[in-house]
């Protein structure tokens, strides 16, 4: 079903073409006043414009069709027009699509001719929604190819039964839910499963609901149409129309606020978004993941969190476990971040001490395998000779001095003690440390990488 408007000056046109296009549409707006466009253009999408060459005010010339067609093209680039013209303005007709047209039909029009004219303006409209699809998708692709995406490491035990759920799971277009604390590689699991799933060659979309406010969250998300709120300056796919046909990742579900899950459930529901600021629905085909390092259960137990997404979200559940209880890969984890960071600052003759391997695993890490990659990568840059020996490491917990006063007045020192101080509190949980910091989790994230915590 489509979305047309119908500009013209004479009512008997409109009502003409309104009864004839009815059966393909769901929504018809016609319109006698050529001024009212811009707005009709801001408040609604449409599929194809039909747009009179003349009107009362210059019958003849063509002048107004001309003007209007620039005017729609500058506030809709995309826009498909036919224009609707006299025999004897064909020329002008012909002129008129070099400019930007799409077709015309003459009047009095042939009703078979006439509808295979708008038939195929709709194949063009299709096309070019498809190919803003494959360009958003392709530049999401690009700037994952420059970030680059690390991979799951592991041979314990814990880490062998992950990956056999994976191998069962990834194939099928199951939702999944993963649990785990910060830092245990919730998002590489995401990753894995869509890579390994019928969707691997389509694009994987990560979304950490953590750091949207609530005034960001429909129009990230959901997308939103040029004019709909003042800095939109042109139109924006959301994350779901970005990853229609492969993967949404959403990251931190836990942290959604109670009256945007009702939202989130409905798009997942119906399978069709709303861009803010317009009214038509565009179908999405998604495999989604999500995942939390939140007690999901006792969010939904205390009213936080509602039931009937929870069901929505995890058909298959799984849950990650702490590095604490997969000691057997320290080393190997050990070993491929120094892989990474030796060749990262030009220190390739870099080794590690069997004794500071020990070291490691008598380690808690509290912060999972996100605080191994932040040591090691310390360590790297401070090491002066060709092997990190325990005396070149030194964790977050050693540098607290509990509650003793602050003995300096630097404002970075100071600022950096506090965070060791939360992240240790939340242990290792950087979205409850974030909250007790009064930080988004983007701020405390950009404090930690200063600090090399």
């Amino acid at each position: 079903m489509r979305s047309v408007l119908i500009v013209d000056d004479n009512e008997d046109i409109l009502i003409a073409l309104k009864l004839l296009l009815k059966p393909e549409c769901d929504l018809i707006i016609t319109e006698n006043d050529p001024a009212k466009i811009p707005s009709l253009l801001l408040n609604h999408s449409f599929d194809v414009i039909f747009l009179d060459m003349n009107f009362s005010f210059d019958t003849t010339s063509g002048m107004e069709g001309f003007y209007w067609l620039k005017e729609i093209k500058k506030i809709e680039p995309n826009s498909v027009i036919i224009l609707i013209t006299a025999f004897g303005d064909i020329s002008l007709a012909i002129k008129a699509i070099k400019e930007g047209a799409t077709d015309f039909i003459l009047k009095p029009w042939q009703n078979e001719k006439l509808m295979a004219t708008f038939s195929s303006a709709c194949k063009l409209y299709d096309s070019q929604l498809e190919y803003e699809k494959i360009k958003n998708q392709q530049n999401y692709f690009n700037k994952l190819l420059e970030s680059g995406v690390p991979e799951i490491i592991g041979n314990s035990e814990e880490m062998k039964k992950m990956f056999r759920i994976i191998s069962k799971v990834a194939d099928t277009d199951a939702n999944v839910l993963i649990l785990g604390q910060n830092g245990t590689g919730k998002e590489l699991v995401a990753r894995a499963l869509h890579k390994n799933s019928k969707r691997g060659n389509n694009v994987f979309v990560s979304v950490d609901i953590g750091s949207l406010t609530q005034s960001l969250f429909e129009s990230e998300l959901f997308g939103y149409v040029k004019g709909a709120f003042t800095d939109a300056k042109e139109d924006k796919p959301g994350r779901f129309e970005i990853a229609s046909g492969g993967t949404l990742f959403l990251d931190e579900i836990g942290n959604l606020p109670l009256e945007l899950q009702s939202k989130l459930l409905s798009v997942i529901q119906k399978k069709e978004v709303t861009r803010v600021g317009s009214n038509k629905p565009i179908s999405i085909d998604i495999r989604l993941i999500c995942a939390t390092n939140a007690a999901i259960y006792e969010l939904v137990a205390n009213n936080k969190f509602r039931q009937d997404l929870l069901y929505r979200i995890n058909t298959v559940e799984i849950q990650l476990p702490r590095l604490e209880d997969r000691k057997g890969d320290i080393s190997l984890l050990a070993e491929y971040f120094l892989n990474q960071f030796k060749q990262k600052y030009n220190k390739p003759l870099l080794t590690i001490s069997p004794l500071t391997i020990k070291k490691f695993e008598e380690y808690p890490w509290h912060g999972n395998v996100r605080e191994l990659q932040h040591i090691i990568e310390r360590s790297v840059i401070m090491c002066d000779s060709n092997t990190i020996k325990p005396s070149d490491i030194h964790f977050n917990e050693n540098k607290i001095n509990n509650n003793d006063p602050l003995d300096t007045l630097n404002l970075d020192e100071i600022e950096k003690t506090v965070i060791q101080k939360a992240l240790i509190k939340s242990e290792g949980n950087v979205s409850r440390a974030a909250k007790e910091l009064g930080l988004t989790r983007n701020s405390l994230y950009r404090r930690m990488e200063k600090y090399h915590l």
